[in-house]
């Protein structure tokens, strides 16, 4: 069923403008809502965003547009793609706007100093929202590409899920629901640290089990620090904590996987990060979740290692070597060690 009203995208990257592709295939019009007026208007005559999708024609449904005021007005659904950085700076000024709307955070981060995830700063900036999440095993290109996708959305409210999997929901996009909002935003932010791990330990040459070994280890450490946070362990087993893990851990077409691969190269992370071009989430999550692990009590093993690495002079072997010679754990945590029941 074609939205009657438009629906907006806000933030003019590669996600935003694959999500804004998939709402036009669907029927829908969109307005996508981008701060350069440049990067809108090369969209608005090109109909290709060359910056973060390049060779991805932008379907003629989707509007490239720089009043964010009228965007609000226009549209009742709207999924926000903003970095993790400016989502409260672009949003605050417009926080009488956005209430009643139903908003969709697509951006997997954590906001530095509050430990805040994007769905929890837009509740704070317009209460009376109704706020969603969407998380999953996503890479832009592939989604803009029309591989076979699959996504959550999450949210409390199961009217707006049921809205978001209409909306979305097509030949190659499947989208499936939970009602754990916490546990899916929270699986997609942590994802992206261990991805840098991964990228690190791929361009030093290490073998499959190694990174299967480090992946499924990060597994173990990110839902430990979760379900202590809140979240169903249960969520963990999906495709915004498993499935969204095995992706951005293997393959070279994600951010974070691309910042560690660059690290495992001899780059500096300033190098590394300038050399993509792009916001890698990972790099500021890993230093709010070192912190805030260390507040609660919660053993993240890799993540004191990766911080140690870009932060405190260590190498990725160092790091490895103190994990090998730690007391080994239980292999998965929340199920019983005395038996198989």
């Amino acid at each position: 069923m074609t939205e009657q009203r438009p629906i907006a995208v806000l933030g003019g990257g590669s996600f935003g403008t694959a999500v804004a592709n998939l709402l036009a295939e669907n029927g829908h019009q969109v307005r996508q809502w981008m701060r350069d007026p440049e990067q809108a208007e090369a969209i608005r005559v090109n109909r290709e965003n060359p910056r973060y999708l390049k060779g991805i024609k932008v379907h003629p449904a989707v509007e490239p547009v720089t009043d964010l005021l009228a965007t609000l007005n226009d549209c009742d659904l709207c999924f926000v793609a903003l970095p993790s950085s400016a989502l409260r700076s672009v949003l605050v000024p417009y926080a009488e706007r956005l209430s009643g709307k139903l908003l969709v955070s697509l951006t997997k981060g954590i906001e530095a100093h509050t430990f805040k995830l994007m769905s929890e700063i837009l509740q704070e900036i317009a209460p009376q929202a109704r706020i969603g999440v969407l998380s999953g095993p996503n890479l832009a290109r592939e989604v803009a590409e029309h591989a076979l996708t699959a996504t959550v959305v999450a949210s409390e409210d199961e009217a707006l899920c049921q809205r978001v999997q209409a909306a979305l929901h097509g030949r190659t996009f499947r989208v499936y629901a939970s009602a754990d909002r916490y546990g899916v935003e929270l699986g997609g932010a942590l994802k992206n640290v261990y991805a840098i791990i991964a990228g690190m330990a791929v361009a030093l040459g290490m073998g499959e089990n190694t990174k299967s070994m480090l992946i499924t280890r990060a597994l173990a450490e990110m839902t430990r620090f979760a379900v202590n946070q809140g979240a169903n362990p249960m969520t963990f087993l999906g495709l915004a904590g498993v499935g969204d893990l095995i992706v951005t851990c293997s393959s070279p077409k994600s951010r974070n996987y691309q910042v560690g691969f660059a690290l495992g190269q001899g780059l500096s992370l300033e190098e590394a990060v300038t050399s993509l071009g792009e916001v890698a989430e990972g790099v500021n999550t890993l230093k709010v979740l070192k912190a805030k692990a260390q507040e609660v009590g919660v053993y993240m093993p890799l993540v004191a290692g990766l911080h140690a690495i870009l932060f405190e002079g260590r190498t990725l072997n160092q790091v490895i070597e103190l994990l090998m010679r730690g007391e080994p754990k239980t292999d998965v945590d929340f199920i019983s060690t005395s038996g198989f029941n």
